[in-house]
């Protein structure tokens, strides 16, 4: 896998959705934004954000896994 830009979308403080590719992002993006204008949630467009982080901050995500670690029980 390439290094790419990951995202994380959040309703109010919630997060929705994590470590997100660009594409997915767009696609889920979109999807929240209609969702808020056609549904009614206590949610409203304003109370829909996300965060965006570049790939050199990528320190974990959906296919990282470090097998060397220890168990944390």
């Amino acid at each position: 896998m390439k290094d790419e830009t990951i995202y994380h979308i959040y309703a109010k403080d919630v997060c929705l959705y994590n470590c997100l590719n660009e594409e997915e992002f767009k696609v889920k993006w979109a999807e929240l934004k209609g969702m808020v204008g056609l549904m009614k949630t206590d949610y409203r467009e304003e109370d829909l954000s996300f965060a965006c982080c570049p790939a050199e901050n990528n320190g974990g995500g959906r296919d990282s896994f470090d097998d060397n670690l220890e168990p944390s029980y």
